[in-house]
Formats: C-alpha cells, sequence, structure tokens
C-alpha cells in the first residue's frame, strides 16, 4: 500500500483547505486515517474511515470543522478541514492499517501504512 498526500498550504485563520490522499494498493486493507504532527508534539488523531462503509470518526479537536471522505473509484482518500485556527498548523499525514478487520484506532502505532505528509500552516 502506497499513500500519498497533498493538499497543505498557508491559509489564514478561518479559512477551508481540502487534503488528499492517494491510494494505491489498496486491495482489501480497509481503514485508514488522517494524523497531524505540529512542532514539538506527538502525532496526534484527527479522523478514519472505513472504506468499505465509508463509516468515520473525527477527534473531538477538529469534531464539526474537519471531515473526512473517501472516493472509491478514485481510491482517494480526503480531509475537508473547515474553520481553521492556528492551532490546526501541522504536518499533516495519511495512514493505512494492514489487517482488514481492524476496527477504528486513533493510536498511530496501529497503522502500518504512512505517507510523506502536507504541510498546512495557518496564520492568524
Amino acid at each position: 500500500v502506497q499513500l500519498q498526500a497533498s493538499g497543505g498550504g498557508l491559509v489564514q485563520t478561518g479559512d477551508s483547505l481540502r487534503l488528499s490522499c492517494a491510494v494505491s494498493g489498496r486491495a482489501f486493507k480497509n481503514l485508514f486515517g488522517w494524523f497531524r504532527q505540529a512542532p514539538a508534539k506527538e502525532r496526534e488523531f484527527v479522523a478514519a474511515i472505513r472504506w468499505d462503509r465509508g463509516t468515520t470518526v473525527h477527534a473531538d479537536s477538529v469534531k464539526g470543522r474537519f471531515t473526512i471522505s473517501r472516493d472509491n473509484a478514485k481510491n482517494t482518500m480526503y480531509l475537508q478541514m473547515n474553520s481553521l485556527t492556528p492551532e490546526d498548523t501541522a504536518i499533516y499525514y495519511c495512514a493505512g492499517r494492514r489487517d482488514s478487520f481492524a476496527e477504528f484506532s486513533n493510536r498511530a502505532n496501529d497503522y502500518n501504512y504512512w505517507g510523506r505528509g502536507t504541510l498546512v500552516t495557518v496564520s492568524s
């Protein structure tokens, strides 16, 4: 499985941004997610999605502002980010789990596949 994140950039407080994660070699891998890591902080769970059902879970810190989704035909996962604040500034990573029957997890160690991150910077 290969993951390629894109869509980051420099925006202002209150702006929106949509991140994309191209997924190749997915086969029957089913659980994918977004994490972020701000400078001098640990990697933080943002959202996850079950590819087959489209069911999702979001961290409390982004609930109501961010939305994870996927396009099956394009093998692409998205993270729509609205009402951005400087606290959202981080490198955003997409990730996937090897176990096709895995349940949702917010622990980075549970994810086996990682893409290179894309930097999101929100200015005040």
